[in-house]
């Protein structure tokens, strides 16, 4: 075995680097001294073999050393499809909390203290006016109304007694027989009596009033609320509760608040130099009930509150829906929903968009086809659709799908279709 089994630089540097010796020295004295050295106590049969297979593996490294190493691929950038986003104008839905109330909401309470002798309508019954609701004992009251009648007989009496006085007294003074003064002693006593006779008659009102007040009657149309009071109850003006509620509602209102900045939104979309021009040109709006079904019958807004409630920075609407069957009773609550218009919105698919940090970023496609990540403003949804004012521009491309794992600057190659899917997001 000697050098020439080495056919190149490359290949005795390896061998020089695998025995550790300078490349100045004679390579095959320095080679054959160290395979003695190692094999000094192995037989001969087995140094032959040994020393075949180390100069086999000194080869095989030193050919593999200097092999070129291979060159890592970039991977294609990933296809994505992508839409040009253009203008429309759409219409948003906004429900609002609300609560209804009757036309009128009567509180029905006692004028009089007394115990409650009968009530003649029951929970839920629907009454017209001037039907009998509830009966006071009006016997106190009976008794105080002969007590006014009977003071207004004395005093009735009086009066014609003093009449008597001044027509007797009256020749004696013509005739000298007798001063003036007596006369006129008469004369201011018919003046009392009739003052009394006055007072009498009022005192007899009040107590009629009083005993009128005995039988509550139902003041409105309606129905009746939930009954606080039972038959022997004793009741007064004074009670923190009433007796009962009565509502009336053949028509209904219904009460709902706005941010500041969506009452702006909402009354610059209408025609009208103030509030009341536009409240006229106002849309009917939906009353959503409870279970989130629409109610049959549109409503309209006809008051404006006058000022915003300071403490929640809204502002009280009311809006009036026919009732004539009486599916909504006072104290139901709903939702409102209102229609705002948007014109020159950009419509932006609501899976091209990715939330970071309370903020909604869409990923615009810009020259050489790399991606800017943007954050867009959001004025509303239509359907699966974002309706966006600022971020992007017209005519700007996005990316439609995939956008969670791309990243600022990444090279997108934008898919054929997205003409496609740029007409289903302009429709």
């Amino acid at each position: 075995m000697t050098s020439n089994n080495f056919n190149s630089p490359c290949q005795v540097n390896a061998v020089n680097k695998y025995y550790n010796v300078n490349s100045s020295d004679e390579p095959s004295t320095i080679y054959l001294d160290s395979i003695r050295n190692a094999a000094r106590n192995i037989n001969p049969k087995t140094q032959i073999t040994l020393m075949k297979i180390a100069f086999l593996a000194m080869i095989a490294m030193a050919l593999a050393s200097c092999s070129p190493k291979p060159q890592a691929t970039t991977p294609p950038p990933p296809a994505l499809p992508v839409a040009t986003i253009n203008t429309t104008t759409d219409t948003t839905y906004h429900d609002y909390p609300a609560a209804i109330e009757g036309v009128v909401n009567v509180e029905v309470r006692p004028q009089v203290n007394g115990a409650l002798e009968k009530v003649y309508v029951d929970e839920g019954a629907y009454v017209t006016v001037g039907q009998p609701l509830f009966k006071i004992n009006d016997q106190p009251f009976r008794a105080a109304l002969n007590n006014a009648l009977a003071t207004q007989h004395a005093a009735e009496a009086a009066l014609t007694n003093s009449r008597l006085e001044i027509e007797k007294l009256t020749p004696l003074v013509q005739n000298k027989v007798i001063s003036d003064y007596q006369l006129k002693a008469a004369k201011a006593a018919f003046d009392v009596a009739k003052a009394n006779i006055e007072q009498a008659k009022a005192n007899v009102s009040t107590a009629q009033i009083n005993l009128g007040y005995t039988l509550i009657k139902a003041p409105v149309n309606g129905y009746i609320g939930r009954l606080l009071k039972k038959q022997g109850s004793l009741v007064s003006p004074t009670d923190v509760q009433e007796l009962t509620q009565l509502s009336d509602v053949h028509d209904v209102h219904v009460y709902f608040s706005l941010s500041e900045k969506d009452f702006v939104n909402f009354k610059d979309q209408y025609p009208g130099a103030t509030l009341k021009e536009k409240i006229q040109h106002l849309p009917a709006v939906t009353l959503l009930l409870s279970d989130n079904s629409a109610y049959t019958k549109k409503g309209k807004i006809d008051m404006i509150d006058g000022q915003f409630d300071k403490t929640t920075a809204a502002i009280t609407i009311r809006a009036s829906f026919a009732n004539p069957e009486g599916l909504l009773r006072a104290g139901n609550t709903g939702k409102v929903r209102l229609g705002l218009q948007h014109t020159d919105a950009l419509a932006v698919p609501e899976s091209a968009t990715i939330e970071m940090q309370d903020k909604v970023f869409v990923f615009a496609v810009a020259d050489s086809n790399k991606v800017e990540k943007r954050p867009i403003n959001i004025i509303g949804k239509s359907g699966t659709n974002y309706l966006v004012n600022d971020g992007i521009k017209p005519g700007e491309r996005i990316v439609l799908t995939g956008v969670d794992h791309l990243q600022e600057g990444s090279v997108i190659q934008p898919q054929q279709k997205a003409e496609k899917v740029a007409a289903n997001v302009n429709r």
